[in-house]
């Protein structure tokens, strides 16, 4: 009797342990994100932060970060973007060192000084972009975005983008980030669970 007790405590943890295993080999689902087969290397680049210090591709190397590209003075998706992050910042944060990144295309208005202030107003960790836009173009595109100038004079607007790029501490593009609709009819978005979930479960997979 004891000796099939052995028997069926040795079954068990074979059965525990082959589940666990076929767990981790089942792909997670993104809630928000759509994961690239492979990672892409980003095109060579250099801007300015914040700050007027040079930042290219080696300032992401070492840890992960977290992309996306506006400018100051958009009226509504950018500062609510900005607010999302802020207020998501410490969750996602909080498995690996990651870096948010706003890339600014509107060099024209978007000074170093004044990018420093937007910064200062929503998280003064967050890092602050911007060039000119013959650096900006390739950069951008090989992230997947896409901006262009819309109307002319002072108040001009600029559409662009409302995706992130997820890098890689490699400096490799890993998942975009897409805002999407629950319901037809309705605004697209990337919910903060949404994306605290997706940037999470990547950093985790690609920390094995």
């Amino acid at each position: 009797m004891k000796f099939t007790w052995i028997i069926a405590a040795i079954l068990l943890v074979a059965a525990g342990a082959y589940a666990s295993i076929q767990l981790k080999q089942q792909p997670f689902a993104l809630q928000t994100s759509f994961e690239y087969p492979a990672p892409i290397p980003l095109a060579p680049f250099s801007l300015i932060d914040q700050q007027g210090n040079r930042f290219s591709n080696e300032d992401l190397k070492g840890k992960w970060s977290l992309i996306f590209i506006g400018y100051t003075s958009c009226p509504d998706v950018c500062p609510t973007t900005m607010g999302k992050l802020t207020s998501a910042y410490t969750s996602l944060n909080q498995e690996s060192d990651l870096q948010v990144i706003f890339m600014s295309v509107d060099p024209e208005r978007d000074s170093t000084a004044k990018l420093d202030s937007y910064m200062n107003f929503f998280n003064p960790e967050f890092i602050a972009l911007t060039g000119e836009h013959k650096q900006l173009f390739p950069v951008t595109r090989s992230l997947g975005f896409v901006y262009a100038m819309v109307g002319e004079g002072p108040d001009y607007q600029v559409d662009h983008s409302a995706s992130f790029a997820l890098v890689s501490p490699q400096g490799e593009k890993i998942a975009i980030i897409k805002p999407r609709s629950d319901n037809p009819g309705t605004l697209p978005q990337i919910k903060n669970s949404d994306l605290i979930h997706d940037v999470n479960a990547l950093i985790a997979k690609y920390s094995r």
